[in-house]
């Protein structure tokens, strides 16, 4: 997590607080997390202190717990401290070499710091003297001549309004260039000069990549520059399928699996046949999942875009209680109200568009998963029955996308042939799952 957007206080501004209150709500890029107190003391907010909506660097001070007879700061400011660009298996390798990220040049898109760029600087230290750092006073004696700094904020803001940030005065520490500097040469320079024709400044309809729309743009491209994606399709025959959920709709058993539910269910028992699909990117190599505990993601459509909830121990579920899982797991999606916990530990991801009238379609992975599943709509086809005659089917295309990197095309392909097997005769894959649940030793 590099940002997040601040969702609101929790406690007043004076308020006593103590351990394990929760401050603040904090917005990451899939769920909106409570922040609790690990301090004690009276809550300080300063006047210039984020408002809700506010996207706050890591690192960002937007409050104080003052002790007693502690006198609150004069003056006080949300910092953005310059936070390099770096994935968490890239931040944790760093740590392990004590390397600092803020010495690395990244060489990823957009200046991202890779591990490889980390490695290159561990070796770069052996040979190339480290200069001593400059202080304050020979900075202000003229020894040596420093350019002005300004956070991403700011730079992404200049970029917007056309705005030359070194040239402007920054009121952050140290002299740094903050958002609301360029925000306000921007001001200023309204009705100076008419903006250039096709500049976003000067149309209406132009819409900034921001919020959770940015941060889903940056994931789907970590994916396809970390993975070599390739998707095999299978036509399934979904008969046993859709009979099977009429079945608990006649029963008018509560709540009613959805096609995704029991997919899931048939994906985790295949999964536990070929581990390989459910590994994960973890370190520079692969971590094969724990088929004790196979949690799987759902992609969910948000009004704020594509949100992927974890399932977790979907083998050892009964349909019943998955489908209320998944039910609630899609409610609180929808609802902003998943916790970071609920977001995590997926080894393996289904996405549906059935429900859109999709037949077939190309999922990207969720990186550092291996491979996703994409469900279709259940189509009513023409088929050729006994005697050659020809009556009315049910057919479902399953489309595996998997990362090449890590597993050929036939192991992948002979998943997938299991898995329209299961599909194909679901009760006979679901049986064998009671069947070992029940000799599954008691917590």
């Amino acid at each position: 997590m590099e940002e997040g957007t601040f969702a609101g206080w929790q406690k007043q501004h004076g308020q006593s607080i103590r351990r394990g209150d929760v401050l603040f709500e904090l917005e990451g890029e899939k769920a909106v997390q409570e922040i609790e107190a690990i301090d004690e003391g009276t809550l300080f907010i300063p006047p210039d202190g984020p408002k809700s909506g506010a996207v706050l660097k890591v690192g960002a001070v937007i409050g104080y717990l003052l002790a007693a007879g502690e006198q609150s700061p004069a003056a006080s400011a949300v910092e953005e401290p310059s936070v390099p660009a770096a994935g968490p298996s890239v931040r944790r390798l760093a740590r392990e070499l004590q390397v600092s990220l803020s010495a690395v040049s990244g060489s990823g898109r957009g200046g991202r710091i890779t591990e490889d760029d980390v490695r290159q600087a561990v070796a770069s230290a052996a040979a190339v003297p480290v200069s001593p750092p400059v202080s304050p006073a020979s900075a202000k004696a003229g020894t040596i001549t420093e350019g002005p700094t300004a956070t991403p904020r700011a730079r992404k803001a200049a970029a917007v309004h056309g705005i030359d940030w070194e040239r402007l005065v920054g009121s952050g520490r140290g002299g740094r260039i903050r958002e609301r500097d360029v925000l306000s040469a921007a001001s200023a320079a309204v009705g100076s000069a008419p903006a250039a024709v096709g500049t976003p400044a000067d149309s209406a309809r132009w819409r900034p990549l921001e919020g959770r729309r940015a941060v889903i743009a940056r994931r789907m491209q970590d994916s396809r520059s970390r993975t070599v994606p390739v998707t095999l399709t299978a036509r399934v025959n979904a008969a046993a399928l859709v009979n099977l959920r009429s079945q608990f709709r006649s029963a008018k058993i509560e709540p009613v699996p959805a096609y995704h539910d029991i997919l899931a269910k048939l994906t985790a028992e295949c999964l536990v046949e070929h581990p390989q699909l459910g590994a994960r990117h973890d370190r520079g190599g692969l971590l094969l999942p724990d088929l004790q505990q196979l949690h799987l993601g759902l992609a969910v459509d948000t009004p704020e875009g594509l949100i992927v909830p974890v399932l977790r121990d979907v083998r050892w579920q009964s349909l019943r209680e998955l489908a209320k899982h998944s039910a609630d797991c899609i409610a609180r999606a929808r609802s902003g109200r998943l916790t970071a916990a609920d977001v995590d530990g997926s080894v393996f991801t289904l996405s549906s568009l059935g429900s859109l009238g999709i037949e077939s379609f190309t999922p990207v992975i969720n990186y550092p998963e291996t491979a996703i599943l994409g469900i279709g709509a259940i189509s009513a086809v023409p088929v050729v029955l006994d005697g050659d005659r020809v009556g009315v089917g049910q057919q479902l295309v399953l489309s595996l996308t998997f990362d090449h990197q890590t597993l050929d095309g036939a192991p992948a392909a002979r998943f997938l042939q299991d898995l329209v097997r299961a599909v194909e005769n679901p009760a006979a894959k679901l049986l064998s799952s009671v069947q070992e649940q029940s000799h599954q030793p008691a917590n």
